[in-house]
């Protein structure tokens, strides 16, 4: 049989319309994936390491023997699988390198009379092209501000006028603090997290700006692909100012109602940063319902924070816009007017 193999450009393009076979081991697919795969594991990941260890001491067909010895009484249940979630006949697949697993699963499922295509490089070349992507400087407007500015609403709120926006903190299922990870979703691994930023990226208009909002390195436990956070840095900045009054009833609304215990455990996620005084002030206000004055103590922290980082960028483009108002709709105006102006 005759593997039909496509590039990467190629794959993705019909990956829009075709579904994706990923047939590398469990961990490998848990590890990071194309988003919309769907794992059809050639071998589970102990069978995986066997495999391997078969080829590095013995050579090419002990490995083989031993790959059959493990796969050949569940290629049914595979193909079975293949069969479901196939499209008008048609399933792209992919493995690690583009080699022998890829080929051995569309011969397995070429019996079924579906039409396989392969990728070339598998999902390493798949990844070569995320990382290379992203790396591309294209016009981007950060928007930053201090914790509690309301910065991912009010992106948010530009998206829905039909400004683009690439939203970091919902692909990475967490707000960038501390307190980030309550209320949401697990998050993504750091490699994952590349390719869900880049299933984004790659539906931008190029010739037309698109927004970010100010982040770290890291969201939580994921990291932002080393060179889309450089470039970051090198973008101009809208700073939202806002007084401290004027974000804690807000910060109050969204935090007040998780657990005490939570919050506590946040807070202490800080503690060496706060000071064990400060610590333990923020935590008694917890624990005795005063979330105000646990808010003004760690914003204190954030703030200083914050400022430390604004100037450390090399951006030549940082605009102020001061606001008196928490208002949504009011401020992306405000900011909206001030990335008008900007000259690319």
């Amino acid at each position: 049989m005759m593997i039909k193999k496509i590039d990467v450009t190629r794959f993705l393009e019909l990956s829009e319309t075709m579904p994706i076979a990923d047939v590398r081991s469990p961990s490998e697919f848990n590890s990071g994936h194309i988003p919309g795969a769907v794992n059809i594991p050639l071998f589970e990941d102990n069978e995986r390491e066997a495999v391997g260890i078969k080829y590095k001491k013995q050579g090419r067909l002990p490995a083989i023997l031993e790959g059959l010895k493990h796969t050949g009484p569940s290629l049914r249940s595979k193909l079975e699988q293949a069969l479901k979630i196939t499209k008008d006949g048609k399933l792209l697949v992919h493995c690690w390198r583009g080699g022998m697993r890829s080929e051995a699963m569309a011969w397995l499922f070429s019996l079924g009379d579906i039409e396989v295509s392969v990728l070339d490089g598998g999902y390493k070349s798949y990844r070569h092209h995320v990382l290379e992507s992203l790396a591309e400087k294209r016009k981007m407007i950060v928007l930053g501000g201090m914790t509690g500015s309301s910065k991912t609403h009010i992106l948010r709120y530009l998206n829905s006028l039909g400004q683009q926006v690439i939203d970091l903190e919902r692909l990475a299922n967490h707000k960038g603090s501390a307190f980030g990870a309550l209320g949401q979703l697990p998050q993504p691994t750091t490699e994952q997290f590349g390719n869900i930023l880049f299933t984004d990226w790659k539906k931008l208009n190029r010739e037309l700006p698109f927004w970010v909002e100010d982040e770290s390195r890291n969201i939580g436990s994921v990291f932002i692909p080393d060179i889309f956070y450089l470039n970051m840095q090198d973008m101009p900045v809208i700073v939202l100012v806002m007084d401290v009054n004027t974000r804690i009833p807000r910060l109050m609304k969204e935090y007040s109602t998780y657990p005490p215990e939570a919050l506590k455990q946040s807070v202490l996620k800080i503690s060496k940063r706060l000071g064990g005084d400060k610590t333990r002030d923020a935590i008694n206000a917890v624990e005795t319902g005063d979330f105000a004055k646990a808010i003004e103590i760690v914003l204190c922290y954030y703030d200083k924070a914050y400022m430390f980082g604004l100037k450390k960028k090399g951006s030549e483009d940082i605009i102020h816009v001061n606001v008196d108002t928490d208002d949504i709709e009011s401020n992306a105006l405000k900011i909206s007017d001030a990335a008008s102006k900007l000259k690319w």
